[in-house]
């Protein structure tokens, strides 16, 4: 296919959106927290692209569900009560749209998503949301595993530098891309919103 050219991807009509953990903690002020050294985040546009999805499944009438993480440790930036637990306001949940508390990576374990997501006879969903490679990465393989048709947006997600056991550090853009090639195909679709969003 040539550069630039626009495939759309077929998104079944009753597809719900799942913002994951798009929290204030994970902005760029924060990436320091995150990753190594002097590490960065990938995707700085992650959240204005999953407002752009939202925006766009509000209008339509179509279901939402929100879903943070509310961290056990003392430490975390993502515990209760603090300001960076907050989900960030260009997609916070709005008109009685469901949000979900999770303490895990997955979305699905601890709360009542998988159930409220059959009681509407959801069968797919749409996932965008923080971080690729962890909460995203391991709700879309649940979500695959439990037979929901998935997809998930390459460019309304993100995450940071890691660093592995022997001390070596791997880019945010190369765990992000490696998260999603492991994603495709197998757990689920990936695609970039521009192929989901009308033109």
């Amino acid at each position: 296919m040539p550069s630039g050219t626009r495939q759309a991807i077929h998104i079944p009509a009753n597809a719900a959106l799942l913002l994951i953990d798009i929290q204030r903690a994970f902005g760029s002020e924060y990436w320091d927290y995150w990753s190594a050294p002097g590490g960065q985040r990938n995707n700085p546009e992650a959240e204005q692209t999953a407002a752009r999805l939202l925006g766009h499944w509000r209008a339509e009438g179509r279901p939402v569900f929100h879903v943070k993480h509310d961290s056990t440790s003392a430490r975390s930036l993502l515990r209760p009560g603090v300001s960076t637990n907050e989900i960030v306001s260009v997609v916070a949940p709005t008109g009685g749209e469901p949000l979900y508390h999770k303490q895990v990576n997955s979305a699905f374990i601890g709360t009542s998503l998988e159930r409220d997501l059959r009681a509407r006879g959801i069968d797919a969903i749409v996932i965008a949301g923080l971080t690729t490679d962890h909460c995203v990465s391991t709700s879309a393989r649940m979500a695959g595993n439990l037979g929901f048709k998935t997809f998930v947006v390459s460019d309304a997600t993100a995450t940071f530098d890691r660093v592995a056991q022997d001390g070596q550090c791997y880019s945010a853009e190369l765990m992000h891309d490696t998260a999603l090639a492991s994603l495709h195909g197998e757990f689920a679709t990936v695609a970039r919103a521009d192929s989901i969003l009308p033109g």
